[in-house]
């Protein structure tokens, strides 16, 4: 069977169908290629089978609509290399590996999130370690790596120990009299709401991924904590950039009982 009659299971309601985004339509146009068993598809033969088909998928006047939604979706499927040219035939086109690795619509729904998140907002050090499991959607993972590179660039800065961790090793690290990354600048009130801000994030989102699976399976809520695992780096290296002065009022500040 044609994938686009099993489109038509997965979505009977023509209106329904037409008022999905390109990439929304696109998660259910690859369940019906998968559905159709089919290894080669070919655009002309499905875009025929709308208007040809026998007896037709959609009737009018959805008929001459349906055809601009599912090329739009078709669009978007090869933009994200999940439908690709076949290899020794241009005239068909397959499923790519990573569109075969996408078993079910969760798992589409993540990958959806992934790709439309923007990348650009994340710290470069972020990016590196933890984009490849949020990707994949080992959200858990992704933000226990987010926060262990603020835990690291945090003792780094501060020139603790290797040994020093953890929401200890923060506080000393942002104390309001003598933490080395402290911003002498501002008022107490502001020097504490930023040792609270780091400590309760490392507590918060690095500690319980150490200890456990904590579960959490919303792409939305994974990226907004890569994006608060970045803007926390971008504060340390402004104040790493202060370092050597910070650190020696630190210094001066606890050798005097300050």
């Amino acid at each position: 069977m044609e994938p686009i009659y099993h489109l038509r299971e997965l979505i009977p309601d023509p209106e329904a169908l037409l008022a999905l985004e390109p990439e929304e339509l696109a998660g259910l146009l690859l369940q019906a290629f998968k559905m159709s068993g089919h290894k080669q598809f070919s655009r002309h033969n499905i875009m025929l089978s709308l208007t040809h088909g026998t007896p037709p998928p959609y009737q009018p006047p959805y008929a001459s609509q349906i055809p601009t939604v599912i090329a739009e979706a078709w669009a978007w499927l090869e933009r994200e290399c999940l439908l690709i040219t076949k290899p020794t035939d241009p005239h068909w086109q397959v499923l790519s590996r990573r569109a075969q690795r996408i078993a079910t619509p969760a798992a589409f729904d993540v990958y959806r999130g992934a790709s439309s998140f923007p990348r650009s907002l994340l710290h470069p050090r972020i990016e590196k370690e933890a984009w490849p499991s949020f990707s994949r959607g080992r959200f858990d993972t992704a933000i226990f790596e987010a926060f262990r590179e603020v835990e690291i660039a945090v003792r780094d800065a501060a020139g603790f120990k290797q040994h020093d961790h953890g929401v200890p090793m923060v506080r000393r690290a942002f104390h309001k009299d003598t933490g080395p990354l402290t911003d002498r600048s501002v008022d107490d009130g502001e020097r504490e709401a930023t040792s609270a801000l780091f400590a309760g994030a490392i507590g918060s989102y690095k500690n319980p991924n150490s200890h456990r699976h904590v579960g959490r399976e919303d792409v939305a809520e994974a990226g907004e904590l890569l994006v608060l695992a970045s803007h926390l780096l971008r504060v340390i290296e402004q104040r790493d950039r202060r370092w050597p002065d910070n650190r020696l009022a630190a210094l001066a500040s606890a050798k005097d009982g300050k």
